[in-house]
């Protein structure tokens, strides 16, 4: 495989039509939704990982999204690494999946969770989360792991050098200021084997940089990617496809049929009041480690 930068086509959910199925099923049982191009990302980045068996792999900026979980059923040992603390993961995750904290900080028990849960009042999401557990222990649980690490992505100072075989990063990256993307790329690579690759998704821009302030993440050009990245000068794109790729996205029954409930109830996000209207276009990166 070689590096690349590619902005997303909606092709995608056609030719990897049983995987975009499987990750419906698994947000629907899990009770997550998809950010309106997440599927595009998602789909993008499991194509180039391949097999995910056996592997070692971060999932960087992953809150509490699919990706991780997905990884998990495929066997994957996954470093679940979020700025935000996910101490207190619901219930509902550790039933299904092996979860524990890379750090004793990183997760507290699920006991403690669940009291708590019941404690505010919350009783529908603390009974999910013991039916949920109890599920797991009579069921088994997926055959990969996910280590919770709450911790910025510019000093992953608890996992070793060449440690990793993949880093994906679904949309996370361009919520980083322009100045610091680079020290997070390098920290990113300094944890892959050689041979490694990061896949990252983020915004597309085609003439300038420019903030997207309803998402609150940057969009960049590709000549500014390949230096965020550190990619090689001659490293491919298909910028010269954007309006094209930006037009079907614009026209996409698919994603614009099926947009999170989520983005009805407010103004302030990546669409706002529900109203199918893309701003931008999300495209990948790709990196791979020398030997």
């Amino acid at each position: 495989m070689q590096p690349t930068i590619e902005i997303l086509s909606t092709d995608l959910l056609d030719q990897h039509r049983p995987l975009v199925n499987d990750l419906r099923r698994l947000a629907k049982g899990l009770g997550l939704e998809f950010g309106w191009h997440y599927l595009l990302d998602l789909t993008w980045i499991l194509a180039h990982l391949g097999d995910a068996r056996g592997k070692r792999i971060m999932d960087a900026g992953a809150g509490v999204g699919v990706m991780q979980w997905y990884l998990a059923e495929r066997g994957a040992t996954v470093y679940s690494v979020d700025r935000g603390s996910r101490a207190d993961l619901s219930p509902r995750f550790r039933g299904r999946y092996r979860v524990r904290g890379l750090r004793p900080s990183d997760l507290r028990p699920a006991g403690a969770v669940t009291l708590d849960l019941l404690r505010g009042g919350r009783i529908r999401e603390a009974g999910r989360g013991l039916l949920s557990l109890v599920s797991g222990a009579l069921g088994g649980k997926a055959p990969g792991e996910v280590l919770v690490y709450n911790q910025n992505l510019m000093a992953l100072e608890d996992i070793p050098d060449a440690t990793l075989d993949a880093v994906v990063a679904v949309s996370a990256l361009e919520h980083n200021p322009p100045e610091d993307l680079p020290r997070v790329v390098a920290e990113m690579t300094r944890v892959l084997k050689p041979g490694g690759m990061l896949l990252a998704t983020l915004g597309a821009a085609r003439e300038a940089d420019w903030f997207h302030e309803a998402s609150r993440g940057w969009c960049y050009t590709a000549d500014s990617l390949r230096c965020l990245f550190d990619l090689p000068p001659d490293t491919p794109d298909n910028y010269a496809r954007y309006d094209e790729l930006f037009e079907k996205l614009k026209h996409c029954a698919e994603l614009r049929d099926n947009l999170a409930g989520f983005y009805f109830k407010s103004g302030d996000n990546g669409m706002p009041w529900g109203k199918w209207e893309p701003q931008y276009q999300p495209v990948g990166v790709c990196k791979i480690i020398r030997e």
